[in-house]
């Protein structure tokens, strides 16, 4: 017999599948019914909704999938970054995407103290402490920087997949990761 999944899991599923589907400012209402939970539990568990949004960014799972796009290409740094790009490739093309929703909290946030820019920040460098290790690896001169270009690549694909994922931004992207990997001192 399975066990329903407590207020506190309920609350973070609604919102990561509202705030995702419908942008961070979908309404409170709205969280508690997907969820079937007690106004109380949200304040409970998270202090309101400014505490579920951040926890909510906090806990998603994906900067694990470029990990694992990393991992499942081997161990030759190239490949492994280039992997990255055959990932956002598949994940731009589905039919349910919406964007990044790391990005999209920071874009709609506009308190500058709102708990969420904090986890914002600390995915973005989370992730280009991935790529900077990666690069320094595959000998780039300059693998803070690299990480940076590369970065700025995967939030354009992200961005420009929302508005024209017709035209595959990701293999764009992923053709000029390929003038950044072969950066030479």
């Amino acid at each position: 017999m399975e066990t329903r999944p407590g207020p506190r899991e309920r609350l973070l599923e609604a919102a990561r599948e509202l705030t995702y589907t419908q942008g961070v400012h979908v309404g409170v209402d709205a969280i508690l019914k997907h969820a079937d939970v007690a106004r109380r539990s949200l304040y409970q568990h998270f202090g309101g909704k400014d505490g579920l949004i951040a926890e909510v960014l906090r806990t998603a799972d994906t900067g694990s999938r470029y990990r694992r796009a990393m991992d499942e290409a081997g161990d030759e740094p190239r490949a492994r970054i280039l992997a990255v790009f055959d990932e956002l490739e598949k994940v731009t093309m589905r039919p349910s995407f919406h964007g990044c929703r790391h990005t999209a909290a920071e874009l709609a946030l506009t308190d500058p103290d709102h708990p969420a820019h904090s986890e914002v920040r600390a995915y973005k460098g989370d992730l280009h402490r991935l790529f900077a290790e990666e690069l320094a690896r595959h000998g780039h001169p300059d693998p803070r920087l690299g990480a940076d270009q590369l970065l700025v690549l995967i939030d354009g694909t992200l961005a420009h997949a929302v508005t024209r994922p017709d035209a595959h931004p990701a293999l764009a992207a992923r053709a000029t990761a390929e003038l950044i990997l072969d950066v030479r001192p």
